[in-house]
């Protein structure tokens, strides 16, 4: 069941805290309403900033890797955005049921209810479906609180209510934050999740580059992320990720790790 007490990560805090304090002065000294309102100025841009930095932990709890019983085990968690796709993520799974590795699809509401078929057989092939919002809005971290929470809580339902299983990770729209984003995340029950290594596949269709990213930040613990929605064509008109996924496989298993779902990792953490 979801969590609704949230706990603000010590920036939140310190950010009330100097907001109360300059109210306090201007009390005292409305002529300071100058200075203050530069230092307001200066804390917004701040956690601005930070909402742009995907891999922070600054306004709140983050997975960039996987918790350090996985990285004992060796493992890795592969994760894919921006899907179902209707070409590339069947091909994907064949893929990975042909190295035998299992991963965490994160996919858009919206999409899933297209293509719901492909959402059951994400899961039935032993993979999981978590929640990557329901429209996948370039304006989502400038969402207030409300919005924030339609939108998610949309996706959950959706998701759901197709695969049977509630989502328990988030990963924002491009990575993008805003500081209302962890008590949200902590009302709904979910965990964000960000990445160790991604090889921007949605901008780059050369093969080589991308799989040097992927493979840059291949490491026990490591999370990897690619895209089976919006992939980037090769220069043979293929989907990146198609070429790549098979190169980051080989590699796992030379490397002798393993590929878990982020839920997995969870739930042997707990």
């Amino acid at each position: 069941m979801p969590d609704a007490r949230w706990k603000p990560s010590w920036l939140i805090l310190t950010t009330v805290g100097v907001h109360l304090v300059i109210a306090a002065v201007l009390i005292v000294q409305p002529g300071f309403w100058g200075i203050a309102l530069l230092i307001v100025l200066a804390n917004h841009a701040f956690l601005a900033l930070l909402g742009l930095w995907p891999r922070s932990s600054l306004l709140g709890p983050n997975w960039t890797h996987l918790p350090a019983d996985a990285r004992a085990r060796k493992e890795i968690a592969l994760t894919f955005d921006d899907g179902p796709d209707p070409l590339v993520t069947p091909k994907t799974l064949d893929i990975l049921d042909r190295y035998a590795c299992t991963a965490t699809f994160f996919c858009i509401g919206e999409k899933a209810a297209h293509y719901p078929d492909l959402c059951r057989q994400i899961v039935q092939r032993g993979h999981t479906v978590e929640n990557h919002s329901q429209h996948h809005s370039v304006f989502f971290a400038f969402s207030g609180l409300a919005g924030l929470k339609r939108e998610m809580q949309a996706a959950q339902d959706t998701l759901q209510g197709i695969t049977g299983q509630r989502p328990q990770f988030f990963r924002a729209p491009a990575g993008i934050r805003s500081p209302l984003l962890d008590p949200v995340l902590t009302r709904l029950g979910l965990k964000l999740a960000s990445w160790t290594a991604r090889g921007f596949d949605t901008r780059s269709g050369n093969v080589d580059k991308v799989n040097r990213r992927l493979q840059k930040g291949l490491k026990a613990g490591a999370i990897l992320l690619l895209h089976d929605g919006n992939a980037a064509r090769s220069s043979a008109g293929v989907p990146v990720v198609l070429e790549v996924l098979p190169l980051v496989l080989e590699a796992v298993g030379a490397a002798g790790l393993h590929c878990v779902t982020l839920r997995h990792a969870l739930r042997d953490a707990r």
